[in-house]
């Protein structure tokens, strides 16, 4: 891998900004990409390196969207047959370039460790910092009597409330209040402005009760419902450090149960996301496709008319207009097979 990249990479790490490693990992001729070749998406969509060239580029970057929105790896392969020797764990798009050659590329997505902010100086606060720094998270310790002996592995301490940023990060947001009784309903509107994906409460249920009472004239009952009181699983811990464990243990838990959401239809395969049915795929890119719905959600993606490939609308470089409609494709060359005979695709493919 180039030194560049590797370079860049620590930077948008430094950043906590989400990028991925995409690097072809086999090929076959004759394609321009040779095993080895590497390059760097970000989160815009932005690529840095080589790869490979039009044929290949907007596949990647979209695969790239989804691993940054699941964190999950993949395999994906380019070929002329995409319905040629499935396996297992690899997504198979159409290759559109006419060489015939293909190219299998590992697509690692590298996201900025989630955020833990914890508010109160507490025993079970102190413990929580701890935990969560031995278990990668960013920690974020504030309270007015907060300091490095109290939070030896924060890498945040702020004896302000309002002394953080409230910009939504890239990564997960947590937040825990165990303050116990010193600046409760003050430390949960703070957490409340960091928009977290999870709050949890550390309180008896009477004292929580008491808090809502009185949150209730700051903040909406239904964001108050979704704060968790008491924090934490139910595992039965009563030293700081079990509860803090306990406290970890559902955040974990409410995390990897939202990341299950974004899992792929069991089933579903990229040849048909792509619009063709089974026997098209085995007929290869000179069949009729069927007719799809050639836009997505928001207007965000086309289909290409040409070979069936999604693609990005905004910024498009490659499209053409025909009775009124836009087309957009994936690369000159599927967009020149469009000009020289689009009577054959005015049917899909086309954004109203």
């Amino acid at each position: 891998m180039r030194r560049e990249l590797l370079e860049q990479a620590a930077e948008l790490a430094r950043r906590a900004e989400p990028f991925a490693f995409v690097t072809v990992v086999a090929r076959k001729g004759p394609v321009s990409a040779q095993a080895g070749d590497a390059a760097i998406v970000t989160r815009d969509g932005a690529l840095h390196g080589w790869i490979g060239g039009a044929c290949t580029q907007p596949t990647v970057v979209a695969e790239v969207e989804k691993a940054l929105a699941d964190g999950r790896p993949r395999l994906v392969a380019l070929d002329p047959d995409p319905a040629a020797a499935p396996r297992p764990g690899v997504s198979v798009f159409p290759m559109t370039c006419h060489s015939g050659g293909s190219v299998e590329i590992l697509i690692q997505p590298v996201l900025p460790a989630p955020r833990l902010l914890v508010l109160g100086i507490s025993p079970t606060a102190r413990a929580l910092a701890r935990l969560a720094k031995a278990m990668g998270y960013t920690v974020y310790a504030v309270d007015p009597a907060a300091d490095a002996a109290a939070f030896p592995s924060a890498d945040v301490i702020s004896t302000r409330p309002d002394g953080l940023p409230t910009a939504k990060p890239a990564a997960p947001v947590f937040a825990v209040v165990a303050t116990q009784g010193q600046w409760d309903e003050e430390a949960v509107l703070t957490a409340l402005a960091h928009e977290p994906d999870y709050l949890g409460v550390v309180a008896s249920p009477k004292r929580f009760a008491e808090m809502r009472d009185l949150l209730a004239q700051k903040a909406p009952q239904a964001t108050l419902a979704r704060i968790k009181s008491p924090a934490g699983l139910d595992l039965g811990g009563r030293l700081p450090e079990e509860i803090a464990l306990s406290i970890l243990a559902e955040i974990v838990k409410e995390h990897r149960a939202a990341v299950a959401l974004t899992d792929p239809v069991p089933g579903a395969t990229a040849a048909s996301e792509a619009g063709f049915t089974p026997a098209e795929r085995a007929g290869g890119h000179g069949g009729v496709r069927r007719s799809t719905p050639p836009v997505t959600e928001a207007a965000s993606e086309a289909r290409d008319a040409v070979c069936g490939m999604s693609v990005r609308v905004a910024g498009a470089q490659y499209h053409a207009e025909r009775q009124g409609r836009e087309f957009f494709f994936c690369g000159a060359g599927c967009r020149e097979r469009f000009l020289a005979a689009p009577e054959r695709y005015l049917t899909v493919g086309a954004k109203p």
